[in-house]
């Protein structure tokens, strides 16, 4: 993981203004959720050196935020500064939430995180509640329905704050805004758009109703395998841009969500859908790599290349997450 995110700020593709990273869907957000997790496991209270580094470029942009340039500017496409801009916006937030929650504080970073994602909420309009998103129609982070997954990730990232943010006069609004985006527009999701809201709603439960809950959760556990596992090509109705099939084997991204899902929303650890996921990542880390592969939903790509490791970055820092979480 460290060996990862390294490589990715220091990636030229990566680098912003101000001297800078882009916070990536892939690499940098599963490396924040999952690092401190295993720092846990292992006892080490210490953060990596990769880790400060990564958090010392979130904190100088949202501390920098009005003279940042977006992530990505006009010339990527129409509307990719507003698009680019909420995406990081949210990003950091959660990024910065998590860590705040290891301390169970806020700081004043992570506030002014969270103000920068609020301004860019809808306030009105179908989209009421929402943020606009990325879209380089690249599933499963930067696609057509990724601004739901934006807005789940937002709910998450709530979901680590402090009850007295949760209940401050303000952003009880924005909240209520939000869960009722993630409400109307559930129906229409992928399930692994509808996992994160799984996810994000066992501390935030107003998010889904007890019938809805109770029926995405049999839903994922109908999509695990006999072996155990979980395959992300089963979760939505993918089609890859080069026309080729879409490897339906069992993966760590699809495994790792599914049971932080379901184990946070009340499944114990000695349930035999969350043994049996368990089990199979035990049995499906690379032994060389130390690393849980997953494919592109989007291109057979060349083993070698660069983004050919972008959905095994998520699944390892997920899966990490969701070992710690079920032990």
């Amino acid at each position: 993981m460290d060996e990862r995110q390294a490589w990715w700020m220091n990636w030229p593709k990566a680098k912003r203004d101000h001297d800078t990273v882009c916070v990536s869907c892939h690499t940098a957000l599963p490396y924040a959720m999952g690092r401190a997790s295993l720092r846990e496991m292992m006892g080490d209270r210490a953060e990596t050196q990769q880790e400060q580094q990564m958090l010392a470029y979130v904190t100088k942009r949202v501390n920098g935020w009005v003279d940042m340039e977006p992530f990505y500017g006009e010339k990527s496409g129409p509307r990719k500064s507003a698009e680019s801009r909420v995406a990081e916006a949210v990003l950091n937030a959660l990024i910065l939430a998590r860590y705040d929650s290891l301390n169970q504080t806020m700081s004043p970073t992570t506030k002014k995180a969270f103000d920068n994602m609020w301004a860019l909420q809808f306030t009105t309009g179908e989209n009421r509640g929402g943020w606009e998103w990325l879209n380089f129609h690249y599933a499963p982070w930067e696609g057509d329905t990724s601004s739901y997954y934006g807005a789940a990730l937002a709910e998450l990232a709530v979901s680590y704050t402090p009850k007295s943010y949760k209940k401050s006069p303000g952003i009880k609004t924005n909240l209520s805004a939000l869960n009722g985006y993630l409400q109307r527009n559930y129906e229409a999701q992928p399930l692994l758009n509808k996992v994160i809201v799984l996810w994000a709603s066992s501390r935030m439960p107003a998010v889904l109703t007890k019938d809805k809950k109770r029926a995405l959760i049999a839903e994922i556990e109908q999509k695990q395998q006999p072996d155990g596992g979980w395959s992300v090509a089963t979760m939505g109705n993918w089609k890859r841009r080069d026309n080729t099939p879409i490897d339906t084997h069992e993966d760590g991204y699809a495994t790792a969500l599914s049971l932080l899902a379901l184990h946070s929303s009340g499944l114990s650890k000695n349930a035999p859908q969350i043994k049996h996921g368990v089990a199979w990542l035990m049995a499906n880390q690379e032994a060389d790599t130390g690393k849980w592969a997953a494919l592109s939903l989007n291109k057979d790509r060349p083993p070698a290349s660069d983004p050919a490791l972008f959905m095994s970055d998520a699944a390892t820092g997920f899966a990490v997450l969701a070992i710690q979480a079920t032990q």
